[in-house]
């Protein structure tokens, strides 16, 4: 059997897009539930030890923003996945048909 360079590099390269795609999904589902279905899975809270003579603590305040990370978190992890999607399914398409081409071919 002989080792055709190209053909292992097309079947890499379509993998490693599959592979981003899956990923994304997985990580676009996993932020879905989080924020539909799981709606405390990701919120942490504590309390602040107060000193001595400390003025009170506006926990209002505080609760707003974690509410605002929490907020822009959910947001940074929405655009890594979209972005992962978005690049891996085009590298997948394409080198996953030059292969279908290239075995049609033969």
């Amino acid at each position: 059997m002989k080792i055709n360079i190209r053909l292992v590099y097309l079947y890499l390269f379509s993998f490693v897009g599959l592979l981003t795609v899956v990923i994304g999904s997985v990580r676009m589902v996993d932020l879905g539930l989080k924020v539909f279905v799981f709606t405390e899975s990701d919120r942490y809270e504590y309390a602040a030890p107060k000193m001595p003579g400390e003025p009170p603590v506006d926990e209002q305040a505080i609760r707003e923003q974690a509410r605002r990370d929490q907020t822009r978190n959910r947001q940074r992890e929405f655009s890594n996945a979209f972005a992962m999607i978005v690049v891996g399914l085009p590298l997948y398409l394409y080198h996953w048909k030059t292969i279908q081409k290239e075995n049609r071919k033969k």
